[in-house]
């Protein structure tokens, strides 16, 4: 009778596992899950059963005589699982294969994997920390967050992650769950415990709560000692409990309960992993958890005493645990439970229980078809794009905005800003000060004391303060030292400050006073893309979003965050973003490369842009064929004909929306000189259209070189500058000041072509740059520095480059074997423009593909661009309009425009609306309204000698310009 009630009550108890509906380890296929289970089950010996409850840490980097003792433990103790840490992806796949292999029962495999894994060379998490991931509002992307760390675990064979952090941190000091942790709000960590469980769960891989009942108060560190959380069992119900009853209300898969002491819940002394009241009364019976319960490590010390090794394993599975984790010897373990259970203190039911669970979970995860892991793309379907983008995507909503006086956050007007880095902390800021140089001229200065640092500071108005700390773990450093907060507090009381802080929130609470600090932004992490991002927040590329996930001291609130607007800088991004295909977009390179090997151009910038995001910037070859100078992204090129619609068309523009001149003016209107000329009624339109019957180019040089020599004339040259020999036209090499008087009289009295028909002619932008200066009494230079590129940020473009920057920083054009006589390097390579003092309407500007792009989408915009309105949209498209397309001229008013035949300057796949322009020397710059595309390519193709356009005649540039549109995968 006694055998017939002891089956009978196994069988309710297997008959409830699969049965009530709120079982989060029951699948789908509950019946055909209880028929393996129960036969599996029944075919174990006891070893074998108690063998199951044990998991056992893995290093995959471990040594061999270590890996003999994990096979020993599989083959001998029967182990139920493996919770792999350290090591590689790869290492971890193939000593996985090996371990299950010989496991008679497939190993359930478990993994702290809070962030993602580890998969790249340079050990960076896949994802955020949740005090990052707390500081975002958008829950869907923390669930995507969950479902993607739970495709990457299910792709290396992992079943459990040990994940979510549900604990409320509501202690600062607390040295272990702090980044861990969502927060100290209980329901904002309860929605992203919820969304990241939902995401992580619908990819096939069990989440874990931790560390039950809640490890967030305390400042004790639970691997050195045993920490008491004291507090009434009201407040932990209220509050540390919260987030299990919600979780486990929504189908939480698994509990790992803490190394805590917790006496308002259990007076005993014991860990909470060793508590049956806490275990079993509250867990199991009050919240009606049904799920997997493991313990916490059990080698973590400061445990109540037991009088021999294995006891406490007994004590942890009497308390109601499921899983015991990382045993001090698990074959001790094994036999103190297998004696209790011969002794009668541990029933079979009990173990029946348990075991029969962690085999539900076996099946749920799919070992009753175990299927070794694939080897072949492991790293590559680890390491994917759309990871990259969604850890974008967090890190841009997490970025918090905490302090904002006379909303110095996004900087705009720059040409009134003199703009300071300085670097606290002990890890590098490199790639935030970089950026950072993308949008406006930023200097890092450091000192090694303050006074000399406070003096390198006076010539700025505007210093950002970064506090870079440590990325490498969440456990790292991260305040600011005395010495720190007292340099912070010298520079603030006289700079206008931008405080980033790189680290969590809780630096802040050292602060003792904010009133000086005009902006304070929490970062958050010292990542790569924490960087990057922040200074695109800082310069508005992108708004802030984020808020405070716990409280900062005095200063800032729990919810804190002052959301901002982007004001239209350009971004950078990757490609997939902004519907483009990296792995498309890349063949590129190829192109690229090809053109340099086989000598096209030495060197190469390359950028495309799309929907006001850089998803493409990549340098190729060199400064020179035979030189060591790699190009950079700071180096900058003489752009040629792109000065054009870089510097007079917009000057002009302005100068039309003002009614200062009209399309349908006549040259004789604008410039009295003409009347009477063969010119003097060619409109601004004919004229910036190329349809005006001027000659396309003039050798105004060969006019002043020696007849017999064919070098430059004594008459007009000196090696020295003078008051009469002042216009520097290459390095001690000056032209005589009064030439500059005859270039226009040259074009004025120049015959006109005697058919009408379009023919691209430079002698326009000579003949406007006069009117412009003559208007406004300034330079050329003057004039677009002050009204454009100062203010767009466009610090690399300039003319007479060698006045102002090293040559190491300027690409040469050409080894000049007809004029000059030398190497052209930091003076404009086309002679016209040289013999204007390098300042030309038509040519003159050196620039880099970053500058150039900004300006295209300043176009783009309509005119519009970090926060001002250069130019009306109805400008933009004024002279975005082809006025003699019946005339068989594609031009618009100074853009060019696509081809209307089969040939011309584009890949012929392009939109009508598109407009750019190329230029001598190999450059090429393109806008599209339609598909939002800005593409800059820079060369110098001339160097050494200009001779065979190779780049034209293979278009290399329009290829290119097929490749970007085969990329958009809309």
């Amino acid at each position: 009778m006694r055998q017939i009630l002891f089956t009978v009550f196994s069988l309710l108890i297997s008959f409830s596992i699969f049965s009530q509906s709120n079982n989060p380890l029951v699948s789908s296929d509950s019946e055909g899950q209880k028929k393996w289970v129960d036969s599996v089950y029944t075919s174990m010996t006891l070893a074998e059963k108690v063998g199951q409850l044990y998991m056992v840490q893995v290093m995959s980097n471990q040594d061999v005589a270590t890996k003999n003792k994990i096979i020993k433990l599989i083959n001998e103790h029967h182990i139920g699982g493996l919770i792999y840490s350290n090591g590689g992806p790869l290492r971890q796949a193939r000593l996985n294969n090996e371990l299950q292999a010989i496991s008679k029962i497939p190993l359930l495999i478990g993994m702290d994997a809070e962030w993602g894994l580890s998969m790249r060379l340079d050990s960076t998490y896949a994802f955020p920390w949740n005090m990052t991931l707390g500081a975002i509002k958008d829950n869907k992307l923390i669930e995507q967050t969950g479902r993607q760390i739970g495709e990457h675990c299910k792709r290396l064979g992992v079943h459990f992650n040990f994940a979510p952090v549900v604990d409320i941190n509501t202690n600062p000091n607390n040295p272990i769950i702090g980044n861990r942790s969502f927060g100290e709000d209980r329901d904002n960590v309860t929605e992203k415990a919820l969304a990241f469980m939902k995401g992580m769960q619908s990819a096939g891989v069990l989440a874990n709560a931790k560390h039950f009942p809640g490890h967030g108060d305390t400042e004790t560190d639970s691997h050195h000692t045993l920490p008491s959380i004291n507090f009434s069992e009201k407040r932990i119900d209220s509050i540390e409990l919260y987030p299990y009853k919600k979780l486990i209300q929504k189908g939480l898969s698994s509990v790992m309960v803490a190394h805590l002491n917790v006496p308002s819940l259990d007076s005993t002394g014991y860990p909470s992993s060793l508590s049956k009241h806490i275990v079993t009364d509250i867990l199991k019976e009050r919240l009606g958890f049904e799920g997997l319960i493991f313990t916490d490590a059990l080698t973590m010390k400061g445990a109540a005493d037991f009088d021999e090794t294995g006891d406490i394993d007994l004590a942890a599975f009497m308390a109601g645990n499921d899983v015991m984790l990382m045993s001090e010897d698990v074959s001790i373990g094994v036999s103190k439970i297998i004696e209790a259970y011969n002794k009668g203190d541990v029933t079979e039911a009990r173990l029946e229980h348990s075991v029969k669970k962690v085999l539900q979970a076996k099946y749920k995860v799919g070992l009753n078809n175990y299927e070794p892991i694939g080897l072949y793309n492991l790293s590559k379907d680890l390491n994917r794009v759309k990871d990259d983008v969604l850890y974008e995507e967090l890190i841009e909503n997490a970025l918090t905005v905490l302090q904002n006086i006379k909303a110095t956050l996004p900087i705009r007007q720059l040409e009134t800003k003199n703009i300071a880095y300085v670097n606290l902390g002990d890890d590098s800021g490199d790639i935030f000060f970089n950026e950072l140089k993308k949008y406006a001229k930023v200097h890092q200065i450091s000192s090694e004391n303050l006074d000399d640092l406070t003096d390198r500071l006076q010539p700025y108005n505007t210093v950002i303060v970064g506090l870079h700390r440590s990325n490498q773990n969440p456990w790292k450093e991260y305040e600011f030292t005395k010495e720190e907060l007292n340099w912070l507090s010298e520079i603030a009381s006289t700079h206008t400050v931008i405080l980033d802080v790189f680290v969590k929130p809780y630096a802040l609470m050292d602060l003792k006073n904010i009133d000086n600090i005009e902006s304070i932004i929490v970062s958050y992490q010292n990542s790569k893309i924490a960087q990057e991002k922040s200074a695109q927040l800082i310069f508005g590329a992108i708004a802030s979003k984020g808020v405070l996930p716990v409280s900062a001291g005095n200063h800032f609130v729990v919810g804190e965050g002052i959301p901002s607007f982007g004001i239209k800088r350009l971004g950078y991004t990757i490609p997939e973003r902004v519907g483009m295909s990296s792995e498309k977009l890349n063949k590129i390179d190829s192109v690229a490369q090809y053109a340099v090997n086989n000598k096209m151009t030495p060197g190469i910038q390359l950028l495309v842009a799309r929907e006001g995001k850089v998803i493409y910037n990549k340098n190729f070859g060199k400064h020179t064929y035979d030189g060591k100078e790699e190009v950079e992204f700071d180096d900058i090129y003489d752009v040629a004909s792109l000065t054009k619609i870089l510097a007079t068309l917009p000057l002009l523009m302005e100068l039309e929306e003002q009614g200062i001149v009209s399309l349908n003016d006549k040259l004789a209107d604008i410039l009295p000189e003409y009347k009477g000329s063969n010119k003097a009624n060619i409109t601004l339109l004919r004229m910036l259209t190329h349809y005006a019957k001027l000659r396309p180019w003039e050798p105004f040089y060969y006019r002043t070189l020696d007849s017999v020599t064919k070098r430059p004339s004594p008459k007009y040259y000196r090696s020295k500058r003078s008051e009469k020999f002042n216009i520097e036209v290459a390095k001690n090499l000056y032209l005589r000041t009064d030439y500059q008087d005859s270039i226009p009289e040259i074009i004025k009295e120049s015959e006109l072509l005697e058919t009408l028909r379009y023919r691209y002619s430079d002698f326009p932008y000579y003949i406007l740059k006069k009117f412009i200066e003559k208007h406004y009494d300034k330079t050329l230079e003057e004039l677009v520095q002050d009204r454009f590129y100062q203010s767009l940020g466009a610090n690399y473009t300039m003319y007479n480059p060698y006045h102002k920057i090293s040559s190491k920083k300027i690409v040469p054009t050409e080894e000049d074997d007809y004029y000059r006589y030398q190497k052209i390097h930091g003076y404009v390579h086309d002679m016209g423009a040289a013999m204007q003092n390098g300042i030309g309407g038509h040519a003159g500007v050196f620039s880099n593909a970053n500058d150039v792009a900004k300006i295209m989408q300043m176009y783009l915009q309509k005119g519009f661009y970090g926060g001002k309105r250069y130019l009306k949209p109805e400008t933009i498209d004024k002279f975005n309009t082809c006025y003699f397309c019946e005339n068989n001229n594609r031009r618009g008013v100074g853009f060019d425009k696509p081809q209307l035949g089969d040939e011309g300057p584009t890949c012929g796949c392009i939109s009508m609306t598109s407009f750019g322009h190329s230029g001598f020397t190999g450059t090429y710059a393109w806008a599209d309204p339609e598909k939002e595309i800005v593409y800059v390519f820079l060369a110098n193709r001339t160097y050494p000698t200009a001779g065979k356009n190779l780049l034209l005649r293979e278009s290399i540039r329009t290829e290119i310009q097929r490749l970007i549109y085969e990329a958009i995968e809309e």
